[in-house]
């Protein structure tokens, strides 16, 4: 049936309209989890029931993926993992995007198809991720704080939730998002699904990884982003005009960006699917640009930053991080890896690290 309400975040997130709802929503999400648990298991036959953190490990490896940062987390995720809470119905997908929200709150929840029998703590941690705050500030979908969505859950049942194991979940969710980012610009790069979305997502790694070293080491992440404002890191030279002449490499993809905001955005409203992937393409091409003037600046720095941790490539490096190698220099690491995903993030999404981190948040 119908359900009215709206189901796009950043409307749920600053229309004035949802007011009323964002006052509740998050204490809703965490009733509405509680609820969901209270189903037995043996009602919804079918359900998969997998190890989660062995799943999306053998996705990455099947993906051939190469990030130390992503090794590094799955090392502290095997260090670290907490007492499993009992089994449970999770939903997978528990976000904004797949909300319908109404002016007075929750209204209904699509998207099942990634349902499963996992962890309580699971969809919990999956909504307070910074990807689905959607670049709002408040940890919870950016609608909420913690203790809202905590107490909702526990007023109607839920298990008590232990920061400790909370953060857990936050961590693997973070990676788990992370692999699911490769494998959708996977499906683009193998012709599977050529698509400009899935083309792009594939740049949302750095975001993953930048959330997971904020999450492992704030401080390291600290010190890259003041590092980077004193030493004027993103203030690139003029692009040398050389024997291309005018314009440079980044006034074209300028021009091109203009034409798809100006022209083809206004002229595809009245297709949605159009203008949304013509506001990807835009964002694409600013991406490039930013990679034009940035990258020859930042290139020099990671291959200092190798040379001293005495490796050949990043590769390298993270297949030393997989079998532990840097376990005893895991300081170093950390301040390595965060100033290279502080470059990828200021190519790929500038506005990422202005957004806290879920970090220290957790009550």
């Amino acid at each position: 049936s119908r359900v009215a309400g709206e189901t796009l975040a950043r409307r749920i997130q600053r229309d004035q309209q949802f007011a009323r709802a964002r006052t509740v929503l998050a204490r809703q999400c965490g009733e509405f989890v509680a609820g969901l648990q209270r189903i037995p298991i043996d009602e919804v036959p079918g359900l998969p029931d997998l190890d989660a953190l062995d799943h999306y490990r053998q996705r990455w490896r099947e993906l051939n993926g190469v990030s130390p940062t992503f090794e590094l987390a799955l090392r502290w995720l095997d260090q670290h993992r907490p007492a499993a809470g009992h089994p449970v119905i999770v939903h997978g997908d528990f976000r904004l995007g797949n909300f319908v929200v109404a002016d007075d709150g929750l209204a209904a929840v699509l998207d099942w198809e990634l349902a499963h029998v996992g962890d309580p703590l699971e969809d919990l941690a999956w909504l307070c991720i910074k990807a689905w705050r959607f670049r709002a500030r408040l940890p919870v979908g950016g609608v909420g704080r913690f203790e809202e969505l905590v107490g909702g859950y526990q007023a109607e049942g839920g298990q008590v939730v232990e920061p400790d194991a909370f953060r857990w979940w936050l961590v693997f969710n973070t990676l788990k998002w992370g692999v699911i980012c490769e494998w959708q610009a996977a499906a683009h790069l193998t012709g599977a699904q050529r698509s400009v979305e899935l083309a792009a997502i594939g740049r949302r790694v750095a975001e993953q990884e930048w959330d997971l070293l904020e999450l492992l080491d704030p401080e390291a992440c600290r010190r890259a982003l003041e590092r980077a404002q004193s030493r004027g890191f993103d203030v690139a030279p003029p692009e040398d005009v050389g024997v291309y002449g005018r314009p440079t490499a980044t006034e074209l993809l300028e021009a091109a960006r203009e034409f798809v905001t100006d022209e083809v955005m206004p002229a595809t409203r009245e297709s949605g699917a159009v203008q949304f992937h013509s506001r990807v393409a835009a964002h694409v091409l600013a991406m490039v640009a930013r990679q034009v003037r940035l990258a020859p600046g930042q290139s020099v720095r990671h291959r200092a930053a190798l040379d001293a941790l005495g490796v050949a490539d990043i590769g390298e490096l993270a297949g030393a991080v997989r079998v532990g190698a840097w376990d005893d220099r895991g300081l170093e690491l950390r301040s390595v890896l965060a100033a290279v995903a502080r470059d990828k993030l200021a190519i790929a999404e500038p506005r990422h690290l202005t957004i806290p981190s879920a970090a220290g948040e957790f009550p």
